[in-house]
């Protein structure tokens, strides 16, 4: 048996249509999952979902585009349905959408910028595998992978409410593998360090501050998506069948 196999698996990705969410998509496919690309914008995730498609569909489909705004949670249930109506059941999870509208130290937030990223980074979350679990229940099999962040390790003078954000998604995957545990679902987050990712561009895009970004780490470079995406095919295989509780550092050594 092949360790990472995910024939036979449907997967829903929230935030898919670039960077990691994208590359985690493309690479569940790859390893033989049914996938269900979503982001706020229709056309976007009809482009990846047809990318999938022709690469990994052998002229049958592999992926659907099903549009969502996480922030909204009755789109959040028309997502599953609908998803359950194309595919059949939900064996794997990827909560990999999140927003950070404010730039700059706490004492300067808006509340309204607060409340954005606490409901779009956890409360979603939370919402979305609610709506997902009860299948895996029954099924006595699931995997939810949530796409934290090195931030939620550490403070940060000028993302501290998405750094809490994303602390607050790994305590979120802890307290879902204590208590969906015995039912056989596992849950786990993956904590991505400077990835080359539009969400973080301003921290890579010019050459010097690039290598001011990367100059702590142990790699001395930016990570790429695909780099992430090897993590989540772990997690939602075989081969992760075993881990459960986690957070797994994908940051070039930054924190080391």
């Amino acid at each position: 048996m092949n360790l990472f196999d995910l024939t036979g698996k449907t997967a829903i990705v929230t935030g898919s249509t670039k960077g990691i969410g994208e590359a985690i998509a493309h690479r569940l496919a790859e390893h033989g999952a049914q996938v269900v690309v979503s982001s706020r914008k229709a056309d976007a995730c009809e482009k990846v979902a047809g990318d999938i498609n022709a690469k990994y569909g052998k002229g049958k489909t592999v992926a659907a585009p099903i549009p969502c705004n996480i922030n909204h949670k009755e789109q959040l249930q028309q997502l599953v349905d609908q998803s359950r109506k194309t595919f059949g059941g939900i064996d794997i999870l990827v909560c990999n959408a999140a927003l950070n509208p404010y730039y700059g130290p706490m004492s300067g937030m808006p509340d309204e910028a607060f409340d954005k990223i606490m409901g779009a980074n956890v409360r979603s979350n939370h919402w979305l595998c609610q709506m997902v679990l009860p299948e895996m229940v029954e099924r006595k099999d699931g995997s939810v992978i949530i796409v934290s962040s090195i931030g939620g390790l550490r403070g940060s003078p000028v993302l501290g409410a998405y750094c809490i954000s994303k602390a607050a998604d790994m305590q979120l995957a802890r307290n879902l593998a204590v208590e969906y545990g015995q039912h056989g679902i596992r849950a786990n987050c993956i904590a991505p360090g400077l990835i080359r990712t539009d969400f973080a561009r301003a921290l890579w895009e010019n050459p010097e501050t690039l290598k001011r970004s990367t100059a702590g780490a142990a790699l001395r470079r930016i990570g790429e998506p695909d780099e992430i995406a090897g993590a989540a095919v772990f997690l939602a295989s075989k081969a992760g069948a075993f881990t459960t509780g986690q957070t797994f550092v994908i940051d070039g050594g930054a924190l080391a």
